[in-house]
């Protein structure tokens, strides 16, 4: 997810279960890495033009070979350091994860790129294959993927960023019903001997999203291992 506010709307009523300092770290983590991702973005947008553009063939080659090696090292890590942070972002403020529309889609938005960007792996690494064989001639070298998929990923960023900016669409019938059962009046609140009320929040969100976290991170440790067997 793109960069949230670190003022979250405290009339939402829970109360933000981050220490100061690991908020802080949590938050620049998030801007950092969220930011870091659309730079490193532009930066294999230029590569992929100079392979699908120049007429230097050692430039073409070196430019697919390298794209594997550098996705792996810059475009991965700081993709699940921008989707985990901000999840822990949502679940530590009272944005929540599925209180507001622009978060839910923030969400959605970061975790389809990452999940194009795993998929994507393999179609660098056979680029890499094709540009390693001086027998290939160099049409077949160029592939014009690249910078669509580089178009496409900035694309998507540079949504992710407005949405956090705009914070539009408003509240999601859940934050709704969270929202109007913490501006009940006080009086509604204790209730007669032997009764009880629940005003618990919903657990299940929260299970999901703990359970998206640990197949992202087992997801890239399988490919990442692959990666480094071959």
């Amino acid at each position: 997810m793109r960069t949230l506010d670190v003022q979250a709307p405290l009339e939402i009523g829970a109360e933000m279960p981050f220490a100061p300092a690991l908020r802080k770290f949590t938050f620049t983590t998030h801007i950092t890495s969220s930011v870091g991702w659309l730079g490193a973005v532009l930066a294999f947008l230029a590569l992929a033009l100079i392979g699908l553009t120049s007429e230097d063939e050692a430039t073409v080659r070196g430019a697919y070979l390298v794209m594997a090696p550098a996705a792996w090292f810059v475009l991965v890590p700081l993709a699940h350091a921008s989707l985990l942070s901000g999840i822990a972002i949502s679940l530590g403020t009272p944005w929540g994860l599925i209180r507001h529309y622009w978060v839910v889609l923030k969400l959605l938005i970061t975790a389809f790129a990452t999940v194009i960007l795993l998929i994507y792996m393999g179609t660098f690494k056979q680029m890499a294959g094709i540009a390693a064989d001086p027998i290939v001639d160099l049409g077949l070298v160029r592939n014009p993927s690249p910078v669509l998929h580089a178009i496409l990923a900035l694309v998507l960023l540079v949504i992710a960023t407005v949405l956090g900016v705009y914070k539009p669409f408003g509240m999601t019938p859940y934050g709704s019903r969270k929202q109007a059962a913490v501006r009940r009046p006080a009086a509604t609140a204790s209730t007669p001997s032997g009764s009880i009320t629940s005003t618990g929040t919903t657990p299940w969100p929260y299970l999901a999203a703990v359970i998206a976290i640990l197949a992202l991170v087992f997801l890239l440790l399988y490919l990442a291992g692959g990666h480094v067997r071959h």
